[in-house]
């Protein structure tokens, strides 16, 4: 099972990585955008996939 990350952990540790400076209203709309994001893929993450499945295909020119 798909378990969701902890986002505004996420958030912050992007802000020290990329060297920003959010401030509250911006972090809360990331949060927002971040949890609908989780929630448009959700359907996906959970569609079971054949173990046997190719996931990439190997280009042979």
């Amino acid at each position: 099972m798909y378990s969701q990350p902890d986002w505004a952990a996420y958030i912050a540790q992007m802000e020290q990585i990329l060297a920003l400076e959010l401030d509250e209203a911006r972090r809360a709309e990331l949060l927002v955008q971040f949890n609908r994001i989780a929630a448009m893929a959700e359907p996906l993450m959970a569609f079971p996939l054949d173990d046997r499945l190719e996931v990439a295909g190997v280009f042979h020119p």
